[in-house]
C-alpha cells in the first residue's frame, strides 16, 4: 500500500511540475526536477525484494544524475555530453533489467516481432538521417546513444510477447515514451525549435519512467497479490 501511496505522490508532483512548465516557469526546474525520480526510486526501495530490484534502482539513479546534469546544459556543451552518458548507462541497465524478467510464455509471434523490430530500426535510421548533418562533433555520441535506446525498446518489445499482462504493456509503452522524449529533445536541440519543448520532453519522460517502474513491479508482484 505504502508503495502506491508514494507513486501517487510522484504523479501529483509530476502534474504540478508539468503545470509549472506549461505556464512558462521553466526557471523552477532547478528546484523541482531533481525531486521527481528520487520519489519513484523510494517507492521501488520500499517494495519487497525481487531479482532485478537493485538494477532497477541503479537505472533510476543514473537517470536522476542525468536529470541534474542536464539542468546545466545551457552553460556548456560538456554538461549535455555528461548527461547523455548518464542516460546511456541508465538505458544499458534497463536492458539488463528487461532481460532478467521472468518469462511466462514459451514462444512469441516471430512475424509480429520481426515487423516491430524493422519499424524500430527504421525509426532509428530515419532520426539519425535527419540529425546527423547538424550534430557536428556530437555525431558519434548521439549515434551511440540513439542505438542503445533503440536496443532498450527492442528488449521491451521482446518482453511484450513473453512477459505476463499487464506489466508487459506498461514497460513497452514506457519504453516508447522514453524514445519520444529523447527524440523531441534531440529535434529541438539540433534540428529546429519545438514549441513547448520542455513540457513535451518532461511529459513523455515522466510517463516513461512511471510506466517502466510500475510495469517491472507488476512482473514481480508481492506474494499476497
Amino acid at each position: 500500500m505504502r508503495n502506491f501511496t508514494i507513486f501517487n505522490i510522484y504523479v501529483a508532483f509530476s502534474l504540478l511540475y508539468l503545470l509549472i512548465l506549461l505556464l512558462g516557469y521553466e526557471t523552477l526546474d532547478l528546484f523541482l526536477k531533481p525531486v521527481l525520480i528520487p520519489i519513484l526510486g523510494f517507492g521501488v526501495y520500499l517494495y519487497r525484494k525481487f531479482p532485478t530490484k537493485n538494477a532497477l534502482l541503479l537505472a533510476l539513479l543514473f537517470s536522476w544524475i542525468g536529470d541534474v546534469i542536464l539542468l546545466f546544459a545551457d552553460i556548456a556543451e560538456i554538461y549535455f555530453i555528461l548527461g547523455l552518458i548518464s542516460f546511456l548507462i541508465s538505458h544499458v541497465v534497463f536492458c539488463v533489467v528487461f532481460n532478467n524478467q521472468i518469462k511466462t510464455k514459451a514462444r512469441k509471434n516471430s512475424i509480429a516481432f520481426g515487423i516491430g523490430s524493422f519499424i524500430i530500426a527504421l525509426y532509428l535510421i530515419g532520426m539519425l538521417s535527419v540529425l546527423l548533418p547538424f550534430l557536428g562533433d556530437l555525431k558519434i555520441p548521439v549515434t551511440v546513444y540513439a542505438s542503445v535506446i533503440s536496443i532498450m525498446v527492442l528488449f521491451a518489445f521482446n518482453g511484450f510477447f513473453v512477459w505476463k499482462n499487464p506489466g508487459n504493456k506498461y514497460i513497452f509503452i514506457g519504453a516508447i515514451a522514453f524514445v519520444l522524449s529523447d527524440s523531441i529533445l534531440a529535434m529541438n536541440k539540433f534540428y529546429a525549435p519545438i514549441e513547448r519543448n520542455s513540457f513535451l520532453i518532461m511529459l513523455t519522460y515522466l510517463v516513461a519512467q512511471y510506466l517502466i517502474v510500475v510495469g517491472i513491479l507488476k512482473l514481480n508482484p508481492k506474494k499476497t497479490e
